[in-house]
């Protein structure tokens, strides 16, 4: 997909701030630690139409407003995705200035994921 240059400018922006992780890195992360939570930020028709088995869905439009009621621990470890890793990159720069500590972008996102084997549901 191409994206626009306005786009593209804000992401690389929030990816300057933001810790970004592969698919493996994120994978050995949610098996060590119990606490650590997937975030799907896609919307929620691409969620529906399939999406990392055991991810919850936050959107990216609800995510500042949700977070605090579903996580309101600032230290846990939040790895977020979307298609391919901007708007994650986009949500995890918005937790990061709420005062969420843990949390990661996950490079290349869904597609990644699929790409990688990982088992997926609906």
């Amino acid at each position: 997909m191409k994206h626009a240059p306005g786009f593209l400018s804000i992401v690389n922006d929030a990816k300057s701030r933001v810790k970004e992780v592969n698919v493996q890195q994120t994978l050995e992360a949610l098996g060590k630690d119990s606490r650590a939570a997937l975030i799907d930020v896609r919307e929620e028709g691409e969620y529906k139409a399939g999406h990392v088995k055991g991810a919850e869905h936050i959107g990216k439009g609800v995510m500042e407003r949700d977070i605090e009621r579903l996580h309101p621990d600032t230290e846990q470890p939040l790895y977020l995705y979307c298609g391919g890793g901007f708007r994650s990159a986009l949500s995890a720069d918005n937790l990061q200035k709420m005062g969420y500590k843990n949390v990661y972008s996950i490079d290349g996102g869904w597609r990644a994921f699929v790409e990688a084997g990982v088992e997926t549901e609906k």
